[in-house]
């Protein structure tokens, strides 16, 4: 057993890794489950087939189609469906639209609070077929709410479904909801599907404006089968400024509720390969199973009062799904666990059992470890950029082999500390080798307590170890059972973490590699008795092969296909003051589309004021001078310009002369607009609204829309030097062009204004 201990306990780690997988999501043999509550995941893909076909972004043909589809469908269930139409603003970044909310109520036996079932049904512009995001929400809700009335019971609260409009403009439907409807003030509790990716778990994130233990009790009761959440994700997420429609409700409307949303293969995010066939089935039943679980139980609960006053750590745990335990243990825990390492220090030292300098050499291999697997990690990305420039056009940060990287550097830093550790395999006193991590562990738990207090459960670990030390130092167990004995142990530690070194580059991109070798390097720590650094030449062998063979993998797989498609960008711009036009491109790497507009006299940098505002702040690579084609920019009518006093009143319309997709106004000169309203919707409530330099108003133009009717009061000497952007997304097919079409291996770049040709022009105001 000596000699085989440690291989014993790899494997060992390597199946509690898989369970930690394994735990996070049904698997499609729990479709009978599902079935036998009613719901059919052959339904549900079947109405996701349906609605993803094409690309549906707000002002779309093809938007008021699938509105048609889902109204259809609720109302085959009985219910009464109504439209909300109201122009919205978003408070943060000031876009617009007119919305059309999908609406239905199903009528409860007593009065109360109304649970709210929320998704999207607009996809981003212009080219995601939306079937993840958010496709899979409303054919879950769809299919739930069908299996849920076929049941027959009459649930004691009402049931609000809205299908809001204009989610992905900036979270407009759900502000239109909140802001404007009647059924607003009625909601008790709202459970909204999202989604980041097109498969993996879906995770669980709670928004309250107060603190979480009821809700997470009445989310535990409703016993879904599958719950995957832990408070780290709870507590960053309540730092980030978030952008989801459940936000609205929480900030404009003090309503409480969970999202319920998943990040795996972020590369389909928001591309025309967000697709019926790329969606996760797995992940769909994993949708349907928070669902199914949540709605029967919160139908038919007390929503008047899930306000809270205390916190809770929870995290997903062997056995038992979830762990709880008040934010209010942490500091004391870190405290008792700070005492029971250093009486365990004494005792040790003590018993003669761990050594004062074998104590300190043991800093050495687990910094140098966790130092060095940081840096190669982070650099290692940075290179892999260098020699695959392409990886630079996926914005998500995220590529298609990427899982072959994740897995090709955890290999690597296995090697890397495998191998640091086998350096110092000759201490007379092995148990040495676990006092460095639990100390360093425990400084990571004292800032935890007192600035990030959801991630409390990492003492976990810590007193796991702590009890490994003791049971090193106060028994004499041999070797071989006590190394298997330690792993065992481990597998809370292993079970907890394992999933992180994961999510976090597939959630935030591949730059967060370094992050994933820090965790790796600090479980190991904690592990680190579970293994016999003598024997452990087999381990470090096989780590550095399949670090070889991941990455050769990566490597192989680091081109396009027609299943995993190259982004590229080409954008038309006309100047029509000056009557130049240019194209621009946002990619750093050319190919044979963007390389039949620039060529050699193709000039790298950007055009003054050009490009629209995108999500990451980007601008055009390349640029090239073309024909002026003279296309025909909007009407520009000033219906009102009045001055009363110091004041400058203005009322200016805009009618687009073509089929437009979206509006931005641009401000050269700092100007103050005072009761700014967009289609006579109030732009911050009325507020002053002040802007230095830049956008202050994007607007997309809605179906419904006629015309854009801005009207705002400035002070009379108020310089007003405006510009305005029109884009339409019809590049590829405007008669004044004669683009090659993309290959099956491309598809536009997300993210940014695409395909589309843009009029600028100043205003004369």
């Amino acid at each position: 057993m000596k000699k085989t201990s440690s291989l014993i306990s790899f494997l060992l780690i390597l199946g509690v890794v898989y369970w930690s997988f394994y735990d996070l999501k049904p698997s499609l043999s729990e479709e009978k489950a599902l079935e036998q509550k009613g719901f059919y995941l052959s339904n549900a893909l079947h109405h996701l087939k349906n609605i993803s076909t094409n690309t549906h972004f707000v002002g779309s043909a093809e938007h008021k189609n699938v509105q048609n589809y889902i109204v259809t469908e609720l109302e085959k269930l009985g219910l009464e469906v109504s439209i909300q139409t109201q122009t919205a603003i978003n408070k943060k970044w000031v876009a617009g639209t007119t919305t059309e909310n999908i609406l239905a109520r199903i009528k409860g036996s007593e009065e109360g609070k109304a649970l709210m079932l929320l998704t999207h049904y607009d996809s981003s512009p212009h080219s995601s077929l939306g079937a993840s995001d958010a496709g899979s929400g409303v054919v879950a809700i769809l299919e739930g709410v069908r299996a849920f009335l076929e049941n027959g019971a009459t649930p004691k609260n009402d049931i609000i479904i809205l299908i809001s409009d204009a989610e992905e403009l900036g979270l407009l439907g759900a502000q239109a909801f909140v802001d404007e409807h009647d059924w607003a003030k009625d909601v008790g509790l709202v459970l909204n599907f999202e989604a980041r990716g097109s498969g993996g778990p879906s995770y669980m994130l709670m928004e309250t404006n107060g603190k979480n233990s009821k809700l997470l009790a009445a989310f535990l009761a409703a016993e879904p089968n599958f719950p995957a959440a832990n408070s780290l994700m709870y507590s960053i997420y309540k730092k980030l400024p978030n952008d989801t429609d459940l936000t609205v409700f929480r900030e404009s409307g003090n309503i409480n509720g969970f999202n319920f949303a998943f990040i795996d293969d972020h590369f389909d995010y928001h591309t025309a390969q967000d697709s019926y066939e790329r969606l996760d089935r797995e992940t769909l039943l994993h949708q349907a199973d928070y669902l199914m679980t949540s709605l029967n139980y919160f139908a038919n609960s007390d929503l008047e009062n899930l306000n809270s006053d205390e916190d809770l750590v929870y995290v997903n745990f062997p056995f038992i799904k979830m762990l709880t335990f008040p934010f209010a243990w942490v500091t004391s825990l870190v405290i008792g666990a700070v005492l029971v390492f250093l009486i365990l220090l004494f005792f040790g030292f003590s018993l003669n059992r761990i050594k004062g300098k074998e104590v300190f050499l043991g800093f050495i291999p687990f910094l140098g470890s966790l130092i060095l697997c940081g840096l190669l990690s982070y650099f290692g990305w940075e290179l892999l950029k260098i020699i695959h420039p392409q990886y630079n056009d996926m914005l998500h940060g995220f590529t298609y082999n990427g899982y072959s990287y994740i897995a090709a550097f955890i290999c690597l830093n296995l090697l890397i500390t495998f191998k640091s550790y086998s350096y110092f395999s000759k201490f007379d006193k092995p148990t040495s080798l676990i006092i460095a991590p639990i100390f360093l562990w425990l400084i990571i738990c004292i800032i935890i307590a007192l600035t990030l207090k959801g991630a409390g459960f990492f003492i976990i670990p810590v007193f796991i170890a702590l009890l490994i030390l003791a049971l090193s130092i106060f028994t004499n167990l041999n070797s071989g059972f006590k190394s298997i004995l330690f792993t065992l142990l481990s597998m809370p530690t292993l079970y907890i973490f394992s999933p992180l070194v994961q999510m976090f580059p597939v959630g935030l991109g591949l730059k967060m590699l370094a992050v994933s070798a820090v965790f790796i390097v600090l479980i190991f720590g904690l592990i680190i008795l579970s293994f016999n650094h003598k024997k452990t030449g087999i381990i470090i062998k096989l780590s550095g092969l399949l670090c070889v063979v991941f990455f050769g993998w990566a490597t192989y797989n680091s081109g396009f296909s027609i299943d995993n498609k190259k982004p590229n960008s080409l954008v038309y711009i006309q100047n029509s003051n000056d009557s130049t036009a240019y194209f621009g491109t946002y990619n750093k790497t050319l190919d044979a589309y963007t390389n039949q507009i620039f060529d050699e006299n193709a000039v790298k940098g950007s055009i003054k004021n050009a490009e629209t505002k995108s999500k990451y702040n980007t601008r055009f690579t390349y640029h090239k001078k073309t024909d002026f084609k003279n296309i025909a920019s909007a009407n520009i009518n000033i219906i009102t310009d009045t001055i009363m006093g110091t004041k400058r009143f203005l009322e200016i319309s805009v009618q687009p002369n073509r089929n437009v997709n979206k509006l931005e106004f641009i401000t050269k000169d700092k100007v103050t607009l005072q009761q700014f309203k967009v289609n006579d919707a109030l732009v911050l409530k009325g507020k002053n609204y002040t802007i230095k330099y830049g956008t202050f108003l994007i607007y997309y133009i809605a179906n419904s829309d006629e015309a854009v009717n801005l009207t705002f009061t400035v002070d009379k000497n108020e310089k007003l030097n405006f510009i305005l952007n029109e884009i339409s997304f019809d590049l590829l097919t405007n008669e004044n062009f004669n683009i090659i079409p993309r290959t099956e291996e491309m598809m536009p770049m997300p993210f940014v204004t695409n395909d589309a040709i843009i009029i600028t022009k100043k205003l004369k105001i």
